[in-house]
């Protein structure tokens, strides 16, 4: 099901992801300036980024959510959104060049699970980098699992990409035993929280997408 989904998108994340092209290639130069404060890019280890869902619907009349066909759905995300999912590929599985430092290409990606809608912004964020790698992203596990979540992939010894609800991102960064902001702010779609081993534990520093206009170099704090 899920790679019929993935196909099914092609063509709207591959176009979502030429205009980000478009809109990253403006923000090059404060990505490189960021750049210096940041861990170097590793090809291997077990690095696990973890990443909120794209745009969703303000739910006051704001742009609305569309599903892969592009029929209104509230549980998923908005053509900001979509765009965003597009240019994650760039981000973390790029055609050419090399990863924004501090990232690591995934060699498994997670999303949340849940049914009745729950979980469908995860999917669809991280649906599009999972099929430019040739993976199945990973639904075991659904909001509320997070300490289950942080076992299993902490277990890893490759880099993990994880798409999350942003409320229950500092729980599962926790989870990891990371020290981190206590709360993701409503309004923040465009940083990558990356954990890194640190003797007994992990370590957390924030990667900025900087990918679309108005996107921030300030990392949560």
């Amino acid at each position: 099901m899920t790679a019929q989904l993935w196909s099914r998108r092609t063509l709207l994340g591959g176009a979502a992801g030429s205009a980000a092209l478009l809109i990253t290639s403006c923000a090059s130069k404060q990505a490189k300036a960021t750049a210096a404060a940041l861990p170097p890019a590793q090809p291997g280890g077990a690095r696990v980024m973890i990443i909120r869902h794209a745009e969703k619907p303000s739910g006051s009349g704001g742009p609305q959510g569309i599903d892969v066909n592009g029929n209104a759905d509230s549980h998923s995300l908005t053509v900001r959104g979509w765009t965003r999912a597009g240019a994650l590929v760039e981000l973390f599985a790029p055609a050419t060049g090399t990863l924004r430092d501090g990232l690591a290409k995934p060699t498994a990606v997670y999303a949340a699970g849940g049914n009745g809608g729950e979980g469908t912004r995860p999917r669809e964020t991280a649906g599009p980098v999972a099929e430019r790698l040739g993976k199945t992203v990973l639904t075991t596990y659904a909001k509320g699992s997070e300490s289950a979540l942080a076992a299993e992939v902490a277990r890893r010894t490759e880099p993990t990409l994880i798409s999350w609800q942003h409320e229950e991102i500092p729980a599962l960064a926790a989870a990891f035993g990371a020290t981190a902001p206590q709360k993701w702010p409503d309004d923040r779609f465009d940083v990558v929280w990356v954990l890194t081993p640190a003797g007994s534990g992990w370590t957390l520093t924030q990667v900025p997408q900087l990918l679309l206009a108005g996107d921030s170099a300030e990392p949560i704090k």
